[in-house]
């Protein structure tokens, strides 16, 4: 392989990688722009695959180089075989299934690969990563179907992804064959060398950059949910005394002080602040409880984002290299229980913050609660408002409970019965997608069921100034409520703001 020279890739802009220094912002904000490898790791490549190319000449027995996979372990391959084994490694994994998986999980899957092979515990060519590089940079992204991991390892994406590289299969954007669009973009079809093919199709880089592009998506909503909360006791004028530090001492629980210390930052300068001008002495527990519930999100995403950070620059790759000591080993860290586990918890937890956003939403809505009109509307007799919107929150929390269930983890017989366990990750990194997706909306409701309040109550001059910005953004997309209308359209306006995070400047 004659790979397009790194050096036409190489922009100030460019994102150095490494093996060991890729974090969860950088992978889930970078849709476009350029990537350069790190000379060290490249070094560190090179003398990993040269172990590996030692051995497949030699009389080392190395899973995957000179044995077939699987159940085929001990089927010794030939030197005629170990050419052509990399290949085939490739073609009989390529079984993706469904519509293309969005390509910017793709993209962001090839970049975690990238970045774990240059750890050098792979064994793979350093052509390989130079050819990851190339296409990443002509923002050549294969067409994957978004069907396929079992997790342990996600063999069936990696493998889908290789068939394009390899010259095969396709690529997003293109009707032309992979080979064409590889020629017409001066890249020739990846070569593959002893482990090559095992290292494009047997990896987790798929889970993880789900996971952590669900992560980053869901410390947004976090950061959402907490601007409707402030905007619902304003709404609501609620009584912050659950906010005492002190209060919170009595009982510490992990996040809720975090939760507590940015709500009362974001209600900086609102009259609340002065107990008495609380309408109630205790609110319902939805409003009372925010911290604790918010504060395990909170707590969730840090345990989540600190395994993805590991799973960005570790390798779970089988066999392992060790560099260094010159050494090959069969291993099993492609299997991901760990952050599979703590998806199911993160996504168990915005459970129950759409529960709470649900709630306050619905509580906004009864004259019983909030003395104003039912619905927040101010037009004719028997005006819905907004309260018939609850039923479409309520339905879109029944779709998160759903998503949010545990995938099941059961002893498979794949292989014979040699790849019996699974985990299953995947699947829960695609539903926190799915959760957050559909969370936004709920918050959506929430906000603007808060300053439609804030507007009935004529307590604009109250609110904390740093929310005004807001509560007028929200008041020119929603007009006042004088006719039943229908806000659909409103909703999913709001909802793109904040996943665009609009509103992350009032924090500043």
């Amino acid at each position: 392989m004659d790979p397009v020279s790194l050096a036409n890739y190489k922009t100030e802009t460019a994102v150095k990688l490494d093996g060991s220094s890729l974090d969860i912002e950088t992978l889930a904000n970078r849709q476009g722009g350029k990537f350069e490898l790190d000379p060290a790791a490249l070094v560190r490549m090179q003398k990993s695959h040269e172990l590996i190319v030692r051995a497949a000449s030699g009389s080392q027995a190395v899973y995957g180089v000179t044995t077939a996979l699987g159940p085929q372990v001990d089927t010794k391959l030939n030197d005629n075989e170990i050419a052509e084994f990399a290949l085939q490694t490739v073609r009989g994994r390529a079984h993706a299934l469904g519509p293309p998986l969005d390509k910017h999980l793709v993209r962001a899957a090839m970049i975690v690969r990238l970045n774990s092979l240059l750890s050098g515990a792979s064994g793979a060519s350093d052509a390989l990563a130079t050819h990851l590089l190339c296409c990443l940079n002509a923002d050549l992204i294969p067409v994957v179907g978004e069907t396929a991991s079992i997790g342990a390892a996600d063999l069936l994406w990696g493998g889908s992804m290789g068939l394009a590289l390899i010259g095969e299969g396709y690529f997003v954007g293109h009707e032309l064959p992979a080979a064409r669009v590889l020629a017409e973009a001066g890249i020739a079809p990846l070569s593959l060398g002893p482990r090559d093919g095992l290292a494009l199709a047997s990896h987790s880089g798929f889970s993880t950059a789900i996971a952590a592009n669900g992560q980053h998506a869901a410390m947004t909503l976090w950061r959402n949910a907490q601007l409707a909360a402030a905007l619902t006791l304003e709404g609501f004028r609620g009584n912050l005394s659950p906010l005492e530090p002190g209060v919170l001492a009595a009982r510490v629980q992990p996040g809720q002080q975090e939760s507590a210390t940015d709500i009362s930052q974001l209600l900086h300068g609102s009259a609340l602040n002065d107990y008495s001008n609380a309408r109630r002495l205790q609110d319902p527990l939805s409003i009372r409880n925010i911290v604790q519930v918010h504060g395990t999100v909170y707590a969730s995403l840090g345990l989540l984002a600190d395994t993805i950070t590991l799973e960005l620059n570790g390798a779970g790759d089988n066999p392992v290299v060790l560099v260094e000591e010159k050494l090959i080993y069969s291993g099993g860290g492609y299997l991901n229980p760990h952050l599979g586990t703590l998806l199911v918890g993160l996504n168990h937890a915005l459970v129950q913050m759409a529960a709470l956003s649900v709630s306050r939403g619905a509580r906004m809505m009864s004259n019983r609660f909030t003395d104003l009109p039912i619905g927040l509307g101010v037009g004719l007799r028997g005006q819905v408002g907004l309260g018939a919107v609850t039923k479409v929150t309520e339905s879109l929390f029944g779709e998160i409970v759903q998503l949010a269930a545990p995938p099941a983890v059961y002893p498979p017989s794949q292989a014979d019965n040699i790849e019996d366990c699974i985990t299953n990750t995947a699947l829960s990194a695609k539903s926190l997608l799915a959760i957050v997706d559909k969370l936004n909306l709920i918050i959506s409701f929430e906000m603007l069921a808060a300053v439609h309040a804030i507007r009935l109550r004529g307590t604009e001059q109250q609110v904390a100034p740093g929310l005004l910005a807001v509560v007028d953004s929200i008041k020119e997309l929603s007009p006042v409520l004088d006719h039943d209308r229908s806000v659909s359209a409103e909703l999913e306006s709001l909802a793109d703001k904040l996943k665009l995070d609009e509103f992350a400047s009032i924090r500043i």
